[in-house]
């Protein structure tokens, strides 16, 4: 198999499952949030933002996982 292929077929299949990650691991956390909200609604606050930075952080891997793509889509 050639390299090209190789990243050709892998490329897509990394992508989806970074998306697929993020999605779960945002769900959870928006979940999680919303439980303890109810929980203890004085610390809506509290809990809103660690849920927004945990939420960035989340992202931040995605899009990371995009541009390691964009720079290896360049070999092809």
């Amino acid at each position: 198999m050639d390299v090209k292929v190789a990243l050709a077929f892998s490329l897509p299949l990394g992508l989806g499952l970074a998306a697929l990650g993020s999605a779960v691991g945002l769900s959870r956390a928006v979940t999680q949030a919303m439980d303890a909200t109810g929980r203890q609604p004085e610390a809506a606050t509290k809990i809103l933002i660690n849920l927004t930075i945990g939420c960035a952080f989340i992202e931040a891997i995605t899009i990371y996982v995009l541009v390691f793509a964009f720079v290896l889509s360049g070999k092809l």
